[in-house]
């Protein structure tokens, strides 16, 4: 009898073989949402039996999270102490990080965690030298930093590893909402010309994966891969910069070739070894983020206009308050912000208000 890995390696093979065009899109559209259903079940299975490695945990700290994610021996483990002056083991040989090594950068007045860790490498997807670890820590970052080499600027392998561990880089989630219904079969309702995927493949793809009565609503001309992250519902969307070391030894016009090989991707040419652009990148990592100053006003007394608290852009008052304590959120009142995301000075507003950058916030609560 087949085993999940022979069913998968028979369809890959087939779409492989299958040749492209308009004619055959429903088909190959079929065909990676059954490798996409299997995959899923695959991975069910593993994760019900524990799995055979030990994973890494990092206990989440600061603002936000940024992961450093390269090829062995392209310097993250330097970068990660220009950053952040921890103490990560360096070494020129392959692996010399074994675990993930996380620091703290200040900057801006926002706590950012930096995670230092092990090398990815072909098939890393597959578990190849502990990857699937590796990317799960990934996985759980508000930015990854992409550290290349550039002497050796080819990142195709670690970028086609990452987008098979269901990673999207600077990408959006398909604006596709499919619902569940009890009869009707399968309903494909796009609210706009698809130009990119016909409403056949859709339905095929969805009767693949599982699905016999349901509306698939879709508000974005997206593609069969795209259709293909909404069935498989795994998938993480996280901001991507690229950093690309050893620019100081490179000679004239290297950078500028790396750079050009990755238009999509906002870069920064770096010397780890020297700290040189440090500044220009720390910046661009905040700005990657996207944090905003909410400063804080006690009620009856002027705010504190030199330590700003630091949240993410789209935060509510509600999350402000969960982030001060927990027990703002049981005590809560009401707020009055003045700012940007005020409609007039000293509004008064509820949780669900969104704040911006250096809007002034007084957190009225019940007195016990």
């Amino acid at each position: 009898m087949p085993t999940i890995d022979d069913e998968i390696e028979a369809l890959e093979r087939e779409v492989s073989n299958t040749k492209r065009n308009k004619a055959t899109e429903a088909h190959i559209g079929k065909l990676k949402a059954k490798i996409a259903k299997l995959s899923a079940e695959k991975e069910k299975r593993i994760t019900s039996k524990g799995g055979n490695a030990k994973g890494f945990y990092v206990k989440k700290a600061g603002n936000a999270t940024v992961a450093l994610v390269g090829f062995p021996s392209v310097g993250k483990s330097t970068l990660l102490n220009q950053l952040t002056g921890a103490k990560s083991e360096v070494g020129a040989y392959h692996f010399t990080t074994l675990d993930v090594v996380p620091g703290v950068m200040l900057y801006n007045h926002a706590q950012i965690q930096i995670l230092d860790m092990p090398g990815l490498i072909k098939d890393a997807s597959r578990g190849k030298g502990r990857g699937r670890e590796v990317i799960a820590a990934a996985r759980s970052a508000d930015v990854i930093l992409l550290v290349d080499d550039v002497f050796q600027p080819d990142l195709s392998v670690l970028l086609r590893e990452l987008y098979n561990s269901a990673i999207r880089l600077n990408q959006s989630p398909p604006d596709v909402n499919i619902t569940t219904t009890a009869s009707g079969g399968i309903i494909v309702m796009p609210t706009l010309p698809l130009k990119k995927i016909s409403v056949d493949t859709v339905k095929d793809m969805v009767a693949a994966y599982g699905h016999i009565n349901c509306v698939v609503v879709i508000r974005e001309d997206i593609d069969v891969e795209q259709m293909l992250d909404v069935l498989a519902g795994n998938r993480v969307y996280i901001k991507a910069v690229l950093a690309i070391n050893k620019v100081d030894i490179a000679k004239p016009g290297m950078l500028e070739a790396a750079q050009a090989m990755y238009p999509e991707l906002e870069s920064v040419g770096i010397s780890a070894a020297t700290g040189y652009n440090m500044d220009a990148l720390k910046q661009k990592i905040y700005d990657t983020i996207d944090m905003i100053r909410i400063y804080l006003k006690p009620q009856g007394q002027e705010a504190d206009m030199e330590e700003p608290m630091i949240v993410k852009r789209g935060n509510t008052v509600g999350d402000v308050c969960e982030l001060i304590h927990r027990d703002f959120m049981n005590t809560f009142r009401y707020a009055m912000v003045w700012g940007n995301s005020a409609k007039f000075p000293g509004q008064k507003v509820g949780m669900d208000h969104v704040v911006d950058d250096e809007d002034i916030l007084c957190i009225i609560v019940r007195r016990s």
